[in-house]
């Protein structure tokens, strides 16, 4: 009789320890994919670490070229924001209605840097003699798309064009130039952190379009509260001054 009733108590233990492990805990914090331009990385770390702090939302962030990003959405990518270093690349996303609530969030310069030991450039006269330039590849990469404007704005894309080094993005052009692999490069205003590089010129603004930044949500989220609430963060007074810290205009 005693290891009958043993043997019941053991049976509803299991079952009751199944049970517990089977019942729903807290679900677990939804996690955003925010596409965004690769000079945006540094700000929009910060901002994420920031996002996370106050709602508990993980914001991943996935750093490329604005055009690459462009074509992973159209491509059907799981995203749920979108940050351009350019208005084409979001005009496309919103001409397809793939995304919604856009935003113009911040402002950049064009400037030429060369190596802080090369004193080969001193101006953009001086590219002429320049062996290696690097820029962004103007077909995906707003920073190139720029300084192709630049360059034909002040009649030198076609005398330099045979010796233009294209990069994948900003970030890339910076590390040419730096390693000293190139004569000069274009990148924003906002990459100027590194020793190694000389800022030689800023582009003059009639030369080239408006370097603006664009954010979006994309309509395809499956977590478009959460998503706008990094938007806002970005846009608010508190994603402002990150990205004033980090070298951008309001």
């Amino acid at each position: 009789m005693t290891s009958s009733v043993s043997a019941r108590l053991l049976v509803w233990l299991c079952l009751a320890l199944c049970l517990s492990s089977c019942s729903p805990g807290k679900p677990p914090a939804p996690t955003l994919t925010v596409s965004a331009a690769a000079s945006l990385s540094g700000a929009f770390t910060e901002i994420a670490t920031l996002y996370k702090r106050q709602t508990g939302v993980e914001a991943r962030l996935n750093l490329a070229a604005s055009g690459a990003l462009q074509k992973q959405i159209e491509a059907g990518a799981v995203v749920d924001v979108f940050a351009s270093a350019g208005a084409l690349q979001m005009d496309a996303l919103e001409a397809k209605k793939l995304v919604e609530g856009r935003q113009t969030f911040a402002r950049n310069r064009l400037v030429l840097i060369a190596p802080a030991e090369d004193k080969t450039v001193q101006g953009f006269a001086d590219l002429a003699k320049a062996s290696r330039v690097a820029l962004g590849n103007p077909k995906t990469v707003p920073a190139g798309q720029y300084a192709k404007q630049c360059l034909t704005h002040l009649g030198l894309w076609d005398k330099l064009e045979p010796h233009l080094v294209p990069a994948n993005d900003v970030r890339q052009v910076l590390d040419y130039v730096a390693r000293g692999e190139v004569d000069a490069g274009f990148v924003y205003a906002s990459d100027l952190k590194d020793a190694k590089v000389r800022r030689v010129a800023e582009a003059p603004d009639d030369s080239h379009d408006p370097i603006l930044y664009p954010i979006a949500v994309l309509q395809g989220s499956s977590q478009k509260q959460a998503a706008q609430g990094f938007v806002t963060l970005v846009c608010g007074p508190e994603g402002q001054a990150i990205l004033a810290k980090n070298g951008f205009f309001p």
